[in-house]
């Protein structure tokens, strides 16, 4: 279909890819923890919004431009980088944060703060350079050297990565929301966002590390 082949092998590299514990997956796993299972769509649903724009970037050639130049790839690095330390920074300071209100209430976020959760996951995978230069390198391997539109399959590959993808991160949710049921003292709850922050920290620094492949 569209000049693409192996799709089985295809649906099995994008589970994978899926489950393998980065950015994204440890994005999802805080906040279904905080917010539930509303919380932990919010943000499948913004990563899945994301994966729309590398697949546009990659089906249209801006992807190429960051494989090919390290300025770029640089500058969007850096701009990530900096986004995932500074959601690192609110997360900490939350675990520090002192009041009677954060310390008598569950690690739950407020319903009116799942558009925010949204927005986080979709600038945090948008502004992942390598998920961009990722989907460059795997969608091209399953399609035909004669397909008669590579922009079509491209753009068909990248539906399906996207519907698997939000498939995967919602049994995800659903299967993680159940420890919320779990009342750790305030104690536990701050150190746990305040673990949550020093990931968010590492998972910048990671990033900011990145070489251009």
């Amino acid at each position: 279909m569209f000049g693409t082949h192996g799709l089985a092998l295809f649906a099995l590299t994008v589970l994978v890819v899926n489950a393998t514990p980065g950015v994204d997956l440890m994005f999802m796993l805080t906040r279904t923890l905080q917010q539930g299972v509303r919380g932990g769509l919010a943000a499948a649903l913004g990563i899945a919004a994301g994966c729309v724009l590398h697949t546009l970037a990659a089906s249209f050639g801006l992807a190429a431009l960051l494989a090919a130049s390290a300025a770029a790839f640089t500058a969007l690095k850096w701009v990530g980088a900096a986004y995932l330390a500074w959601l690192s920074i609110g997360m900490l300071r939350d675990a520090a944060a002192k009041s009677s209100a954060a310390s008598a209430a569950p690690a739950l976020a407020p319903a009116t703060s799942l558009r925010r959760t949204f927005r986080q996951a979709l600038f945090t995978n948008a502004l992942n350079p390598k998920v961009a230069i990722f989907f460059l390198a795997l969608l091209p391997q399953f399609i035909d050297a004669a397909a008669p539109n590579k922009t079509a399959a491209f753009l068909f590959l990248g539906a399906w990565f996207i519907a698997q993808s939000l498939l995967f991160l919602t049994l995800f949710a659903w299967l993680v929301a159940p420890l919320r049921r779990w009342r750790p003292s305030g104690a536990w709850r701050r150190s746990l966002q305040a673990s949550g922050g020093l990931l968010f920290a590492g998972l910048a620094a990671r990033l900011a590390l990145a070489e251009r492949p």
